[in-house]
């Protein structure tokens, strides 16, 4: 997401560089691209022309630091009005009344369905609540089936009334279900409507009424670009929604959705979808958002993703067995799984400080870890735990099962020997050692 906006910007930032103060003349060719990629990543014109009349003024009203470059002051100050644009800081979601009362609004087509079943997921894993998810959707046949499938895939009830085609009536019904079955919070998803559409408005309004819900989001789909943001504003004047939640940031989007919208509609972007599973959602950050676009990567949302699959037991017998010279292929199986449970590979990769502009022409693929997988299993358990035993005959037979090469084994097991001697450097506490034998690795 934003590779389009990040690459441009920092191509207008270059331009910079060098000089050895702000002058009027060199921060109007700066802005002039500024401008430029901003417009070119769909954001409203309005809102582009006063972000970089503002980026202006506070450049050429500020003395460069001795630490700093103009270049650097110029991307610290860009990064300061694009978190501001965004909303400024992350908007927590309101799970007041009992129950909480979620009501998903949205176009046809933006991903609400998908999304309330994320939106269930989070609440329960994440802040430990017995959501109730709502089929509210009578007039598109799969919908209802679709939010069973995504309940059953989760672990959440799903509260439908087959044959009632009254919304208003289904909320209702659910909101008194919940409070009888403990559930402590309900995600009421609607059908998908045209802000054209007057019948279809009316119906919504009549929901929000019914139920008087302690949240209300508007679902647009980030794709749509400038559309997503005249449709947020349609629907914010009737229903005066609380947030906005972005879906397909993952996508090959151009970003101006997320850059506008706050502006348009003045209410915070509040959670972001970033790919199809069910865990594929974030809480929105502007600040990271803006480091991420600049493409300063995001370390905090990284370390957060890593901390939430570490488990302190599994940690502990890694350690003793690191000690003992006994980590073998099973471990690190395990590991790479609790990378995989990550995220995307391209999403991480994002996160780490400049390697997303380096690598922003590969295409990282999410099975990058497929044929080492594939060779560890097609070893047999003592080659797994005792990996010296595997000699040239046995590498024609692991690579004949896994449809890799000798090479590839031989690779495999190179690196394998090499991290476990880090492994074993850190767990000493020998810190010379690691940074040789790491330059060594070169």
């Amino acid at each position: 997401m934003f590779d389009n906006l990040s690459d441009k910007l920092d191509k207008a930032l270059h331009v910079l560089k060098g000089h050895g103060s702000i002058t009027e003349v060199n921060v109007a060719e700066t802005l002039k691209e500024v401008r430029r990629a901003l417009l070119d990543a769909d954001v409203n014109f309005k809102i582009a022309k006063d972000f970089t009349k503002t980026v202006k003024q506070k450049a050429l009203g500020q003395n460069v630091l001795t630490s700093l470059q103009p270049s650097q002051l110029m991307v610290k100050i860009v990064k300061d009005e694009l978190t501001a644009l965004m909303g400024g800081d992350a908007a927590g979601i309101n799970l007041k009344g009992s129950p909480s009362v979620i009501l998903m609004s949205g176009l046809q087509g933006s991903g609400k369905t998908t999304f309330s079943g994320k939106l269930a997921n989070y609440l329960k894993t994440k802040k430990s609540k017995n959501p109730l998810l709502v089929a509210c959707d009578v007039y598109r046949p799969a919908a209802i089936n679709q939010l069973h499938v995504v309940g059953d895939q989760i672990g959440v009830e799903v509260f439908s009334d087959q044959g009632n085609m009254d919304p208003v009536a289904i909320a209702t019904k659910a909101v008194a279900h919940a409070k009888a079955k403990g559930h402590n919070v309900v995600i009421i998803d609607t059908a998908g409507r045209l802000a054209v559409d007057e019948p279809m408005m009316q119906e919504i309004e009549n929901v929000h009424k019914a139920i008087s819900p302690s949240e209300t989001l508007f679902v647009v789909d980030a794709m749509t670009g400038q559309d997503a943001v005249n449709t947020a504003k349609t629907f914010n004047d009737r229903l005066n929604f609380d947030g906005v939640i972005l879906t397909k940031l993952d996508g090959d989007t151009r970003g101006g959705a997320a850059l506008s919208i706050k502006s348009v509609v003045n209410k915070p972007i509040k959670f972001i979808g970033t790919g199809e599973k069910m865990d594929a959602i974030d809480v929105f950050y502007p600040d990271r958002m803006a480091d991420r676009i600049l493409g300063m990567g995001d370390v905090i949302s990284l370390v957060e993703r890593a901390q939430e699959q570490f488990d302190e037991d599994e940690a502990r017998k890694l350690q003793k067995k690191i000690a003992k010279n006994q980590f073998g292929f099973d471990d690190f199986l395990k590991q790479i799984n609790q990378v995989k449970k990550m995220g995307s590979m391209k999403d991480l990769v994002g996160m780490i400080p400049g390697a997303g502009k380096a690598m922003k022409d590969v295409d990282i693929d999410d099975d990058a870890f497929k044929h080492i997988e594939a060779i560890i299993h097609s070893m047999t358990p003592l080659e797994r735990s005792v990996p010296t035993k595997i000699d040239t005959s046995r590498k024609k037979r692991i690579a004949k099962g896994s449809g890799t090469s000798v090479q590839q084994i031989n690779q495999l097991l190179k690196q394998f020997q090499q991290m476990s001697k880090m492994m074993k450097m850190m767990q000493g506490g020998g810190g010379k050692k690691m940074m040789q034998m790491m330059g060594n690795m070169r």
